[in-house]
């Protein structure tokens, strides 16, 4: 008797989540569906944008809210206090571009935050907003610089640069690209180092924009070195198993540290976007291949091929068993919004509404589960656009 009622409570026990299972995911997705207006940008910032922005813009003009904030992103990793503010200044020139209403607002705010960028790298050093083990060993290339810095402060500049001319931007802007070209062209693979003896394709990458939007800006014709690195690096820096981009090698380019990676190869394709779009939509497509999942209606990303490899500080914890890496998650938004695919686009924002737990107050919104960069990145996801689209166009003729 006792054994026929154990095996009816097992039964019941696993029965019941099944049935639940069955019930629950194929109509989960309507509890997480939200309008593609919410996130997708039309003339003007989706709502979903404007509620990130305005935290952002709050954390930055409140001098305690700012200090907090950033000295908790710093007690984990100086490139997040770096990167939150290089993602949200990026973010904003998109927003006023796409509505020139909100420039007067958003000018103020790129202003404070680049400034303060300088002043800091200015009085500390690169290794600021570096991790310590930039200190380890020496720069192949001395002075010691990284093109992590370079670029993303050369790409704020430019941005801003683009949305409103400033006078004083405009040589701190040249300077940063010639010393950026200059120590690029000493590379046999033309990849600057980002740590010692250490270059990663996502801090090239953007680095290239950069360039690119000078060009833009000043006339410059920088064609023949972005030729020359393209077919360096469809030579060199080719995985030969799955056909994408690898992560970072050194700075001879002979040894590869990190093959693909999600948290490189999404935001390497959209800046390379600017310059090769053909070959920036291939390696897009190939990382939807090799690292777009789903469970269900929610999207989400591995960070390496096939969800096999290890988590480090920029995939984030990886999430057994579903092996979601947050880092090649977050990024894909950015992937998904350049080259327009809403249906990835869709599940990725049904995952963050199921598991980022967004929390609205009185300045705006956030996401628990992630942090100042990461919210950042997702506000760049939907903001961006015009400032890509304005450049590839090229100047009017008139100009």
């Amino acid at each position: 008797m006792l054994k026929k009622f154990f095996s009816c409570r097992v039964c019941r026990g696993i029965t019941l989540p099944l049935l639940a299972a069955v019930i629950w995911l194929p109509n989960a997705h309507r509890f997480f569906d939200q309008p593609a207006s919410n996130y997708i940008a039309g003339a003007k910032a989706p709502p979903k944008a404007m509620a990130i922005a305005g935290r952002h813009i709050r954390l930055w003009t409140d001098p305690e809210l700012r200090k907090l904030e950033l000295e908790k992103m710093r007690s984990r990793n100086a490139e997040w206090d770096f990167m939150a503010r290089c993602f949200f200044v990026w973010s904003l020139a998109n927003m006023g571009l796409r509505d020139p209403s909100l420039t007067a607002t958003v000018l103020p705010v790129m202003d404070s935050i680049i400034d303060e960028t300088i002043k800091l790298e200015q009085q500390h050093g690169i290794h600021f907003f570096l991790m310590p083990y930039s200190r380890i060993s020496e720069f192949k290339l001395q002075p010691e610089r990284s093109i992590f810095i370079d670029g993303e402060i050369a790409l704020m500049l430019g941005l801003r640069r683009l949305l409103e001319e400033k006078e004083e931007y405009k040589k701190l802007h040249r300077d940063r690209i010639d010393i950026m070209l200059e120590r690029m062209q000493k590379s046999p693979v033309l990849c600057a180092e980002s740590y010692p003896d250490e270059s990663w394709l996502f801090c090239n990458s953007i680095a290239l924009a950069s360039i690119k939007v000078g060009d833009y800006l000043d006339g410059t014709d920088h064609s023949e070195f972005f030729a020359r690195w393209l077919e360096s690096a469809k030579a060199n820096l080719i995985d030969k198993e799955t056909g994408l981009l690898v992560s970072s090698f050194d700075f001879e380019g002979k040894r590869i540290s990190d093959g693909p990676e999600g948290s490189t190869i999404w935001l390497v394709a959209h800046c390379l976007k600017l310059l090769y779009p053909e070959f920036a939509a291939e390696q897009y497509n190939l990382a939807t291949k090799h690292l777009r999942t789903s469970m269900g209606y929610f999207g989400y990303a591995y960070e390496w091929p096939g969800g096999t490899g290890h988590d480090d500080v920029d995939s984030g914890p990886i999430i057994p068993l579903l092996n979601l890496s947050a880092g090649s998650t977050g990024l894909a938004f950015v992937g998904a919004a350049t080259f327009g695919d809403r249906e990835y686009l869709a599940a990725l924002y049904r995952s963050l509404e199921l598991g980022a737990f967004p929390v609205y107050d009185s300045l705006g919104v956030r996401y628990c589960a992630s942090n100042t960069v990461g919210d950042a990145v997702l506000l760049y996801s939907m903001a961006l656009g015009p400032a890509w689209e304005k450049i590839m166009k090229g100047r009017p003729a008139d100009e």
